[in-house]
């Protein structure tokens, strides 16, 4: 009789039972970061991939959570063990209600950007607010920061080579005067090259006002833009009204 000896176990991985992450796990991690949170249609755009199976095994590795916050989609937010594998010292915890429209517009506004052919030209990349309120010195005044910045390497054949700009978000119409002193905060001296702002609908005469009251060579430093659809968050569907009664339709 002959007997069949069984295959050798494999060795159990060193690894075996821990959550592996891939280069698009590292970049979504780092987006939720950066952004304080992201709702769910916009980090699969931002990941070009279907979110269940990522953003379970993130939850299940203990970096992330989520939660239906308010209208639209649902947000996902790092913990602080999130933060503390992408090397970061981010205050970790759910956006809050009144933050949350602003949240999804200026990221909106990053995907936006990111996909222009002069963006991927120039090798432009984004720095977060976040990012640039911690370069901060701890005794900084209180000097406006702009909701992001567009950063322009000195490559040959760019047309922003070396240039910084500031991204502006706007949602609602401020007071002309205090746009204004934001616009020239950010302009004076020589602090940005460009100033890009991306408007809602109500909030664009002003910012449009503000700008044409700047001296004119620095007008044109100025660039106002409407925010992508992206930016506001999708209705839900409205539930189907019942038909009436056939006798009513009568």
């Amino acid at each position: 009789m002959i007997v069949e000896q069984a295959a050798p176990a494999r060795p159990r991985r060193s690894d075996a039972g821990q959550v592996r992450l891939s280069g698009r796990d590292v970049t979504g991690l780092l987006l939720c970061a950066e952004h304080y949170a992201v709702q769910y249609d916009l980090l699969a755009a931002a990941l070009g991939v279907r979110l269940r199976g990522i953003v379970a095994r993130w939850r299940r590795a203990g970096y992330a959570e989520t939660g239906t916050l308010g209208p639209g989609p649902a947000w996902c937010w790092l913990t602080p063990a999130g933060m503390a594998a992408c090397g970061l010292s981010y205050p970790a915890r759910p956006p809050a209600l009144s933050r949350q429209a602003h949240i999804r517009a200026v990221l909106a506004a990053r995907l936006w950007l990111e996909a222009g052919q002069a963006y991927a030209d120039g090798q432009a990349w984004w720095r977060s607010e976040r990012k640039i309120r911690a370069a901060l010195p701890s005794n900084a005044g209180a000097a406006h920061l702009a909701d992001a910045e567009i950063c322009w390497p000195s490559v040959d054949g760019s047309r922003y080579a070396g240039q910084t700009w500031a991204v502006e978000v706007e949602l609602t119409p401020k007071p002309v005067a205090r746009t204004t002193g934001i616009m020239a905060g950010l302009l004076y001296p020589m602090r940005y090259a460009t100033v890009v702002y991306l408007t809602a609908p109500a909030a664009r005469p002003v910012v449009l006002r503000a700008a044409a009251s700047l001296p004119r060579g620095d007008q044109v430093r100025v660039a106002i833009r409407d925010l992508p659809a992206a930016a506001f968050a999708p209705e839900p569907p409205r539930e189907a009204r019942p038909e009436p009664p056939r006798e009513a339709r009568r």
